[in-house]
């Protein structure tokens, strides 16, 4: 998802931080940008559905044909969509690189798996999108681990919000899934069954 706009406005319009730096921009302007900003204006239902479809796009910071065809796949699992969904974007290599503590944002994590500083399983991965299943193991690249990034990684500089789902050795710079993440532990800010509305109707 490139999109030119900054991401401290992006965030002011969808209602959520999406990097460390928009949080405290967000917090001193809790509204959304432009002069109407601060009016409550009563929204559509399909308004108030497709912001949080575009949140939850946001923070996974994919394409809109990336998330419908997840969402078609999270439809197929016969249990809940939503949480399917969000469930299977949280084993997105990128997610996992962010939430590991290798890298501050989404953004910052795919450009690491792009430029291919990753590995899973000791193999080197360059797909954003590719799906982590229980036991993987992510590390980064013995030639890119003296980047500064990385040593600020190493070093424990991200590790605040590390979830049970992940066993991180910050000092090797690897981390292991351990299972598949429960929809209470994923840090995602998002309705998903406004998500699997949009979607349906």
């Amino acid at each position: 998802m490139n999109n030119p706009r900054p991401k401290v406005r992006i965030s002011r319009a969808l209602g959520i931080p999406l990097t460390p730096k928009a949080v405290k921009y967000f917090e001193a302007r809790p509204y959304p940008p432009g002069v109407h900003g601060r009016a409550r204006k009563q929204e559509s239902d399909y308004k108030v559905r497709l912001r949080e479809k575009q949140r939850l796009r946001a923070q996974y910071n994919i394409r809109e044909a990336q998330l419908r065809n997840a969402f078609a796949k999270a439809a197929r699992t016969g249990g809940k969509t939503g949480e399917a969904l969000i469930i299977d974007l949280e084993r997105r290599l990128d997610a996992l690189v962010l939430r590991a503590g290798f890298a501050r944002t989404i953004y910052q994590a795919r450009q690491f798996v792009v430029h291919r500083h990753v590995l899973v399983n000791g193999r080197r991965v360059d797909r954003p999108s590719y799906r982590l299943r229980p036991g993987d193991v992510i590390s980064i690249a013995a030639r890119s681990r003296s980047m500064d990034a990385f040593q600020i990684a190493a070093a424990g500089g991200h590790t605040e919000n590390v979830p049970g789902y992940l066993d991180v050795r910050h000092d090797a710079l690897a981390a292991q899934l351990t299972r598949l993440p429960e929809r209470r532990e994923i840090p995602v800010i998002c309705d998903e069954q406004l998500v699997v509305e949009h979607y349906s109707r």
